[in-house]
């Protein structure tokens, strides 16, 4: 993939999104010739194109690919065989599904450059965003992201979901500045393994932040709805920590303390006294709105399984955000 599309921002990204679309059938066929053309010598490939790159070839002879049709491929190289069993290029982790639709976790095979597509796909995100929600370069982004723990395959491939693999990536740990990507999170708090330290210190970045936040979220509902049921039980460990100026001793990975030093630098008590103050009411009815006034809209996968968690959504916002 060419560099510079990694760089698309604003409205070169809007302006590369309509190139591609106003002439859709022609990018995916040009598409279509290459994978043909990579992937010519591949065991599946050769299984039913005997050697053709020919596209009308392809829609004739190649099966609809589903993923039983070419788990026993995935297996194989899993356990150590070869990648060109079914790509021409090396293989270099296997990305796990989350499972949330067909209840278990699927197994996809990855080269290298498909993280720079995921980075471009991702970079198209907040100039779309920002037609329908203006100004979100103004402020900050209460994202909760979590770094999974990862496995091996048989032949020492890593396995791990997409977006641990997006964290652990130069892409995002040697990411430019980016104004409508300005996360209240610090990025060791992300890296951490322990879950609940994790969750503690980015609750709590979001909190010293609540003045500047225009947006929040996790990648699914069910995340961050468990996001609020951390608040709901450690917000007096909050308000402390912001009070006194010094990070609660139970938080014991140096990253996240050093990088925590770095914005829970003095006491703020008047701060600790408005977040005491919210969280103190009997209802959390529209909590997320008092907490985080500015927020506009949350952002997360509402989509299958996660749809069941739209109402809790929508009274923990008091049905203000979009």
């Amino acid at each position: 993939m060419d560099g510079k599309k990694l760089e698309y921002k604003g409205e070169e990204a809007l302006k590369e999104i309509e190139r591609l679309t106003s002439n859709a059938d022609t990018v995916q066929q040009n598409i279509l010739k290459e994978i043909l053309t990579r992937n010519v010598e591949t065991d599946y490939q050769s299984k039913y194109m005997k050697g053709s790159k020919d596209v009308s070839d392809f829609k004739q002879c190649v099966p609809v690919i589903t993923y039983k049709g070419i788990q026993s491929y995935i297996q194989r190289i899993a356990n150590g065989e070869d990648s060109s069993l079914i790509t021409g290029h090396p293989i270099t982790e296997m990305l796990c599904s989350s499972g949330t639709s067909g209840r278990e976790p699927k197994m996809m095979p990855t080269i290298a450059e498909d993280l720079d597509r995921r980075t471009f796909l991702y970079n198209l995100i907040m100039p779309i965003i920002n037609q329908y929600v203006p100004d979100l370069d103004k402020g900050k982004a209460m994202f909760l992201y979590f770094v999974k723990a990862e496995m091996s395959t048989p032949c020492g491939l890593p396995a791990r979901t997409v977006l641990t693999s997006y964290y652990k990536s130069s892409h995002f740990k040697c990411r430019g500045e980016d104004p409508f990507n300005n996360c209240t999170s610090p990025d060791q708090t992300i890296f951490c393994d322990d879950s609940n330290q994790s969750m503690y210190c980015q609750l709590l970045s979001g909190l010293l932040h609540r003045h500047q936040v225009l947006r929040l979220g996790a990648v699914f509902a069910s995340a961050f709805l468990r996001a609020i049921s951390f608040l709901e039980r450690n917000w007096v460990s909050f308000c402390n920590d912001i009070r006194t100026g010094k990070l609660d001793p139970l938080i014991t990975d140096p990253d996240c303390r050093k990088s925590m030093a770095k914005i829970l630098s003095s006491p703020d008590p008047d701060l600790a006294d408005e977040i005491n103050s919210i969280c103190s009411l009997q209802s959390w009815k529209g909590i997320l709105c008092q907490l985080w006034p500015k927020a506009k809209y949350i952002e997360a996968v509402v989509t299958g399984s996660m749809a069941q968690y739209i109402p809790a959504l929508e009274y923990y916002s008091d049905g203000s955000f979009h």
